[in-house]
């Protein structure tokens, strides 16, 4: 197992994913240890000079001008968690907790928050035995940290709040009992350097970077399914066009695309007809999805600088300098976050256009609403209604929560991102998308049957036969749920990009185009 070294490695969207997953296991070197070593005894010092330091000796927020006295200063940084978890509604997932435990060990590690040694080996132990924190979704404003769900991710270090252990919700108390284990005593500083901090933001915005470049491929694969199925052109993904508006996601999609359509045998039997140029849902793929791309580009990068950054507050840099800044304000993944929820619902947007050309009649041999014998049947036309609806929903979620800010704290915090409910509304729209793409999927195979006996190129065939020992050819109407979670299941997996992968590595043809280092290797 590849072994991840916090606060010294560079962390990606994949590697913390892998954390999460076990995939990859993350270790504390001797360099790291002496840094947090080292800040805590900063830290320890400021304490013991009198010296007067936010968070440190004084209360919190508009109460930063009530000092605390040296014996209060540990009792202080445990009602600082009990005080401020106060998230409510459903829990998030289980990763996304694990995720936030990552991403806050990797930010302490760095060695300038103060922390114990202990604490951060502690967090660790909740990683590597599973044991992880229940986190409500909502209550946080993505600014002075993710205050409220990282108070409750960081409870079970003081004994308190409920874990997940085994699929089943228990109290820390018992867990720990059964581990025999005692609750950590946090130290000056500790419990805000815990929960000030974007781990909760950031989590989500991991996640939907990995999911994000799973739904984009699945979306360039089933386009060019539709594309063979409704006889579209090759020409709108030639090299020189994209070479005179050379953008790196449109470049990608296009050679994507004209890959996998190179040497298609459909292709080839419509190359002399009679139709101009395409709609704009099969011709404009490579702008629409590029956009996208684009956008993820841009979004991976925040994300990655920001979960390889020190977010909370104070910054100790040494025992003379502590800074008070704004390092946990959420404002510069707030505004990616919302920008990246728009990009994916424009991929939902353009798949439900192509669900509906599938269904109108219009290309040679492929029968209106896919069926042959309509009217005792309706066919697929219904399947758009809920394309529809759902990318009627996205619109909506694709509001920016960053455009709001409402002051908290008693004016002390008046500006905050909301980016934690962008991060949340993100994850919503991605799998909002992946309904979409998997009835498109139907839609496409569906349509591609009808060119029989004519074949595609060796990656679409592959592709086509997978769906197909799951999905039948529909001939008449039957109940469609089950298909249609099925569908779901394979979008979900991301099993058509592997076989993707497999046949063109098979048939030692190329699968993904220009640009590939930039949207693969991440």
């Amino acid at each position: 197992m590849n072994t991840f070294k916090y606060g010294e490695d560079y962390l990606s969207s994949s590697i913390a994913v892998a954390i999460a997953k076990g995939a990859q296991h993350g270790v504390l070197s001797s360099d790291t240890i002496d840094k947090i070593n080292q800040s805590a005894q900063y830290v320890q010092d400021i304490v013991d000079s009198g010296k007067v330091v936010y968070g440190i000796n004084t209360g919190f927020g508009p109460l930063c001008t009530t000092l605390i006295s040296p014996q209060d200063t540990k009792k202080l940084q445990e009602n600082i968690l009990k005080s401020h978890a106060v998230g409510v509604g459903e829990p998030i997932d289980k990763e996304l907790s694990k995720l936030m435990l990552i991403l806050k060990v990797h930010a302490l590690a760095k060695g300038f928050s103060g922390v114990q040694l202990s604490t951060v080996e502690r967090i660790i132990w909740h990683i590597q035995e599973d044991v992880i924190p229940i986190v409500p979704k909502q209550g946080s404003v993505g600014a002075s940290g993710d205050l409220a769900p990282l108070s409750h991710l960081f409870l079970p270090l003081i004994g308190l709040g409920k874990v997940w252990k085994d699929g089943q919700v228990v109290s820390t108390s018992s867990v720990l009992q059964e581990k025999g284990l005692e609750p950590i005593h946090l130290g000056a500083k500790e419990g805000l350097a815990l929960i000030n901090g974007t781990q909760f933001m950031a989590a989500h915005g991991v996640k939907a970077v990995v999911e994000m470049n799973r739904l984009m491929n699945n979306a360039d694969l089933i386009a060019t399914l539709m594309i063979e199925g409704l006889n579209g052109s090759i020409k709108p993904f030639f090299a020189e066009l994209h070479q005179l508006r050379p953008y790196q996601g449109n470049s990608f999609v296009a050679s994507t695309i004209h890959n996998l359509l190179k040497g298609s045998a459909i292709l080839e039997s419509h190359k002399n007809c009679s139709r101009v140029q395409d709609p704009y849902s099969l011709r404009c793929i490579p702008q629409v999805h590029g956009a996208s791309r684009n956008a993820w580009l841009h979004f991976r990068d925040t994300i990655e600088l920001e979960i390889n950054s020190v977010t909370d507050n104070p910054i100790i840099i040494n025992n003379e300098l502590t800074i008070s800044g704004g390092s946990f304000h959420g404002q510069p993944i707030a505004l990616p976050l919302d920008y990246a929820t728009l990009a994916v619902s424009e991929l939902g947007n353009i798949s439900d256009r192509r669900v509906y050309l599938s269904l109108e009649g219009e290309t040679n041999g492929v029968p209106k609403l896919l069926m042959k014998t309509t009217g005792l049947n309706s066919g697929f036309m219904i399947l758009q209604y809920s394309t529809a609806a759902i990318a009627s929903e996205n619109k909506g979620l694709c509001f920016p929560a960053s455009a709001d800010s409402i002051p908290t704290s008693l004016g002390q915090e008046d500006h905050v991102s909301m980016g934690s409910i962008s991060g949340r509304k993100l994850l919503q729209v991605l799998d909002n998308v992946d309904k979409i793409l998997s009835i498109e999927m139907l839609c496409a195979a569906q349509a591609k049957d009808f060119h029989n006996p004519l074949a595609s190129t060796a990656v679409i065939e592959a592709i086509h036969q997978h769906i197909r020992k799951t999905i039948p050819h529909i001939e008449e109407d039957q109940p469609m749920q089950e298909i249609l979670d099925n569908a779901l299941a394979i979008i979900k997996s991301g099993e058509l990009i592997e076989i993707a992968k497999q046949a063109a590595a098979e048939h030692q043809v190329a699968y993904f185009g220009k640009g590939e280092d930039y949207f693969e290797n991440f």
